[in-house]
């Protein structure tokens, strides 16, 4: 994976960017135009930077892709190593997962727009829906053990509880604005009420 370099400047009075930056600015012009209808030369223009100073940084839109994909998932693959997902009560570890992805994807908005996005037309895009399986895969073992221990209805096919899990929480992508609506504490919680504990008052 390429690393971070040193800003350059790219022109006189104009600055350049460092790789963070300009990934920040691709994921957006992706998530605007789509990853097929955006150019390195719209890229170009929108940083307001030559081509060959992106090339600087990363060997082109490809690998932009692949960066911005990464850090969407290892955000969430992050979330499996915690230790309150890898013991105790395997509804518990759910909870925790959920609170916390819902977390990863307010902080990480851009990037999981785009994750969620990819349809599987390179392979960039199929080696990044395969690491979403696999997390789906985790999410809907951890809702299996759940009702293995009683903890959770059984009548109820663990895969479907997870995909239904996880539309709800991907669909923040749709409408969570960091500076309009609620803080992410507040939306995790109220994920995990409606999922752990129901809508319908006492």
């Amino acid at each position: 994976m390429t690393s971070a370099r040193p800003a350059r400047r790219s022109g006189p009075g104009r600055p350049g960017y460092d790789l963070d930056s300009l990934l920040s600015v691709a994921v957006k012009v992706f998530n605007d135009k789509g990853y097929e209808g955006t150019s390195m030369e719209a890229l170009a223009e929108r940083l307001g930077i030559t081509k060959s100073s992106i090339y600087h940084h990363v060997s082109g839109k490809s690998e932009l892709l692949e960066l911005a994909l990464n850090r969407a998932l290892n955000g969430l693959f992050a979330v499996t190593t915690e230790p309150e997902v890898t013991s105790g009560r395997y509804v518990d570890r759910l909870e925790h997962l959920v609170c916390r992805s819902v977390h990863v994807l307010c902080t990480e908005l851009p990037y999981v727009t785009l994750l969620l996005r990819v349809r599987g037309n390179s392979a960039v895009e199929r080696r990044a829906l395969a690491r979403r399986r696999e997390f789906d895969d985790f999410v809907a073992d951890l809702v299996k053990q759940a009702a293995a221990e009683g903890d959770l209805r059984s009548d109820i096919e663990p895969g479907v509880i997870s995909r239904l899990l996880f539309g709800m929480v991907n669909s923040l992508i749709e409408w969570y604005r960091p500076r309009g609506d609620a803080n992410p504490d507040e939306i995790a919680v109220a994920v995990v009420r409606m999922t752990f504990e129901g809508l319908r008052a006492a």
